[in-house]
Parts: C-alpha cells; structure tokens; sequence
C-alpha cells in the first residue's frame, strides 16, 4: 500500500499537465489531463488518509458540535434561570404593588381618624371655651349686680339718714331709724 501510493505521488510529481499533450492517446494515458488530475487528486486523498486528517477533521467537528451542545444547554439553564428570575420579579412586584396599596389606604384611614379627632378637639374646646365665656359673663353680671344693689343699699341709708336726720327730732331719731331700716330690708328681699 505505502508502496502504491509512493508510486501514485511520483507519477502525479513527474506526469504532469506539461507531459500531457494534445493528441487522442486514450483515458488511461499519461498524456491525457484529466487522468493526471484523478491520479493526483487520488494521491492527494490518500495523502490524507495517511495522515489520518479525516479523523482529525472528524474528531475537531465532533468536539465542536459537544461545545454547541453545552452552549446550546447553558443558554437553555439560563433562560430558565432568566424565567424564573422573571417570574419572581413579577410576583414581587405585585407583591411590593399590593403593599403599598394597603400603606396608602391605612395612611387615608389614619389621616381620616386624625382629621375626625382634630375636629371633635375643636368642637370640645370651642364648648369649653364658650362655657368659660359665658360663666365670665355670668360672673360678671352677677357681681355688676351685687356691686348696684350694694351701691343701691348704701345709697338708700345715706339718704335715709340724712331725711331722718333733717326731719325727726332727737327723740323721735331712734323709732324712725328703725322704720326706715326695716322698710329697706323689705325691699332689698
């Protein structure tokens, strides 16, 4: 065989496309071009088989096709993974979605309740402070009157005394004070 194709690659070395001339000397003729060309395309391939560069060839694609294949099954975890990372934002975002919703509606109920304290506050010091007021007023009216009836009372003694003492002798003074003292206690109840 090794001799063969020693044989084969001197022939295609030494038969070449000059050797071959014009003329009708048969297919298996040296001369002809297109038997040179199959005999060194042959050497070519045998050249080839003996170095064994199918099997490299065949081995190289083969490793290429397993790296494919892990890359094809590491896109495929990762898009998975990428899904269920996807999934899980989405869930949480409802998630974050539904809370807040829950803190905006407990902070318009608080403020709702705040809103309703402060005014019943209000309303209860507006009370207070209108009861204050008209106890003020009440005092005040009551102690107006009590500061006239005490200037009324005062007044009627000084004048009923100073009557008394214009008109009624020393003797009769005394019985006509009285008089005139019970008369203003009978008007002042």
């Amino acid at each position: 065989m090794n001799r063969m194709i020693a044989t084969l690659a001197v022939t295609g070395l030494t038969a070449g496309p000059a050797m071959a001339a014009a003329g009708d000397y048969g297919f298996f003729s040296l001369r002809n071009t297109d038997f040179i060309v199959l005999l060194s395309f042959l050497a070519f391939i045998g050249v080839l088989v003996y170095f064994k560069v199918p099997a490299l060839l065949g081995g190289l694609l083969d490793k290429r096709a397993e790296g494919i294949r892990d890359d094809l099954e590491q896109a495929r975890r990762l898009r998975e993974e990428a899904q269920e990372i996807y999934a899980s934002y989405e869930r949480r975002s409802r998630e974050v979605k539904t809370q807040a919703d829950q803190i905006v509606a407990n902070a318009k109920r608080e403020a709702e309740a705040q809103a309703a304290k402060a005014r019943e506050d209000l309303a209860r010091s507006i009370d207070r402070r209108l009861q204050a007021a008209q106890d003020q007023i009440a005092s005040a009216e009551s102690d107006a009157v009590r500061a006239v009836r005490d200037r009324a009372v005062a007044a009627s003694i000084a004048a009923a005394s100073q009557i008394l003492a214009d008109q009624v002798r020393a003797g009769q003074r005394s019985a006509g004070i009285d008089d005139a003292i019970a008369d203003v206690a009978r008007r002042l109840n």
